[in-house]
C-alpha cells in the first residue's frame, strides 16, 4: 500500500537536505517541534495543511512545488505497483526431455572405411557417420 504521508515526508526530507539544513534549523524556522518534524519526515505523522505551509515557508519552497514532487513520486509508485501486480512470475523453464532410444543398430559395410550407425528414437531416426 502506498502511504501519502510517507511520500510527503520523503520529499520534505530531500528538500531540507538539498539545502544542507538540519532538522533543528527548519523546525525552529517553521515553529514546529523538532520531534514532530522528524516524525512527519519519516511518514509517521500526518501533517496538516497549516503545518505544511509553515514547513514550506521555512524551506522557502512553494507548496505547489512540494505537492507536484509528491504527485510525481506517487505516480511512479502506482506504476511500479501496477506493473508488479500485472506481471506474472515466469514459470521455471523445464529441462529438455531426452528421448529414450528404442534400438541401436550398427552396420558395417565391407570394403568401406567408415562405419554408419543408425540410432532410432521415438521421434526420429538419426544417422551418425564415423570416419
Amino acid at each position: 500500500m502506498i502511504l501519502l504521508r510517507r511520500l510527503l515526508g520523503d520529499v520534505l526530507r530531500r528538500q531540507r537536505q538539498r539545502q544542507g539544513r538540519t532538522l533543528r534549523e527548519v523546525s525552529s524556522s517553521a515553529r514546529v517541534s523538532l520531534g514532530y518534524l522528524s516524525e512527519v519526515e519519516r511518514g509517521q505523522k500526518e501533517a496538516s495543511s497549516e503545518l505544511l505551509s509553515s514547513i514550506c515557508d521555512a524551506l522557502d519552497v512553494r507548496m505547489s512545488e512540494l505537492m507536484r514532487e509528491v504527485s510525481d513520486e506517487l505516480a511512479l509508485a502506482e506504476l511500479a505497483a501496477s506493473a508488479a501486480a500485472s506481471d506474472p512470475v515466469p514459470a521455471p523453464v523445464p529441462a529438455p526431455v531426452r528421448p529414450k532410444l528404442n534400438s541401436v543398430s550398427v552396420t558395417s559395410l565391407a570394403g568401406v572405411p567408415e562405419e554408419r550407425v543408425t540410432i532410432k528414437s521415438p521421434a526420429d531416426v538419426v544417422d551418425v557417420v564415423a570416419a
